[in-house]
């Protein structure tokens, strides 16, 4: 008979890399979560901007169920067929014209960072032992692009970093939303430039359309390939597909995860056909990559998140919380700036509350309310694209009810 589990189980048996909430969610359908004990919450938070079509959707569920009952692994020295019929999809929905499958959104970096390195050097085909001159990556502060020892060097986040060096070199960091740095930085020796059309875990800052479109005619006049990291901004999260399209600036490379699966861990990096000839047989690889479980759950919810009705539900929706927010931000005083795009929302707290972010969190679970933070002075909203329009509306209650709480406890007090 299993033992039971709870909470602090995690601190006995669990590597603590992170410190979770005091409750244990064990089932959800849509919006709606709920605890061991019974509680029920609403899901703004979705799962990080993973679960984009809320939890346990029909469509998806059918799809997970009935490739379970055909194939659940055939390792990459075949293909199948869910995998070939998503790589299809994306080809069909984006600039990109071949796709590389992986497991998240850090392997999918990896890939983008190392198909971009891999191309300098075929080009200028450097003495053996060399790196290529043209090897040079430039990225910007606060970003983040995953945990491997790669991307983690890659993003302007520095505590993510520490203590795990010496860290890869050849990597430049500027300022987001500076165009002039980032056209100093890239040069002749730039193999890539890596870049979030909105920085999520840096604070959720949308880059601008000149910023972007700077970075696209730099790249271009140098040589360099421009690698959109759509991590969290992809999958219909901006009320487009992909934020590039919104945006209007096409990158050679995306990529791609979280929102994809819906849940179920999958990664891609989407790319041209010319660029893709540099990965020929042997030179990168992943065993669970095309996984036909996750191809199938993903081209579900693709299905699902690339429909007009989604798409334009997105924008109602973001409007809704936008509207919602402002008006208790006019009552409370507590956010300093709400920005975002689409589904993707970070509220900054005003001076006197800033730091207190996870305490606004923990109050806001204690009203039966999932919401994220973006570092210590940003709250994050990213629910599901579909989140019915009662539950955005009772979730905002319940927020009216934590910020309430929050305001009127001493910081000491707050957590």
């Amino acid at each position: 008979m299993a033992r039971p589990v709870n909470r602090r189980t995690f601190d006995e048996v669990i590597v603590p890399t992170y410190a979770p909430g005091p409750f244990v969610p064990v089932s959800a359908r849509g919006s709606r979560v709920r605890d061991q004990e019974g509680r029920e919450y609403i899901d703004f938070a979705g799962g990080i901007a993973v679960s984009a079509v809320g939890h346990t959707h029909p469509r998806v569920v059918r799809a997970l169920t009935e490739q379970a009952h055909r194939l659940w692994h055939i390792g990459n020295g075949l293909t199948n067929e869910p995998a070939l019929r998503l790589a299809q999809s994306l080809v069909a929905r984006t600039f990109a014209e071949r796709v590389f499958f992986c497991n998240s959104g850090a392997e999918a970096n990896e890939a983008a960072l190392k198909l971009a390195r891999r191309v300098a050097a075929d080009r200028e085909k450097p003495k053996k032992g060399r790196p290529a001159k043209r090897h040079e990556i430039v990225a910007f502060t606060e970003s983040f692009h995953g945990r491997t020892l790669f991307t983690v060097s890659v993003g302007g986040q520095p505590k993510y970093s520490e203590g795990f060096g010496p860290l890869p070199g050849g990597i430049r960091h500027v300022p987001f939303n500076d165009l002039e740095a980032a056209r100093h930085a890239i040069t002749e020796r730039t193999c890539a430039v890596i870049v979030e059309p909105i920085q999520g875990e840096g604070g959720v800052r949308p880059a601008s359309r000149a910023f972007l479109k700077g970075l696209r005619q730099a790249c271009t006049a140098h040589g360099a390939l421009l690698i959109f990291d759509e991590v969290q901004s992809g999958a219909g999260r901006t009320g487009s597909l992909f934020a590039y399209e919104r945006l209007g600036v096409v990158p050679d490379i995306l990529t791609s995860a979280k929102g994809l699966g819906g849940g179920f861990p999958i990664g891609a990096m989407l790319t041209t056909t010319e660029l893709a000839r540099h990965f020929g047989v042997g030179v990168h690889g992943t065993t669970y990559g095309g996984n036909p479980l996750a191809c199938a759950v993903a081209l579900a919810v693709l299905d699902i998140v690339a429909a007009p009705a989604t798409l334009a539900g997105v924008a109602r929706r973001e409007a809704a919380f936008h509207e919602a927010l402002q008006s208790l931000n006019r009552r409370h005083r507590v956010f300093s700036e709400v920005r975002g795009m689409g589904l993707l929302i970070g509220c900054e707290l005003a001076a006197p509350y800033r730091g207190r972010a996870k305490d606004l969190l923990t109050i806001a679970a204690r009203h039966g309310l999932m919401v994220l933070i973006a570092g210590p002075d940003v709250i994050r909203f990213a629910p599901s694209l579909v989140i019915p329009m009662a539950d955005v509306k009772a979730g905002f209650k319940r927020f009216a009810l934590a910020l309430a709480e929050f305001t009127a406890l001493p910081a000491a007090k707050a957590g």
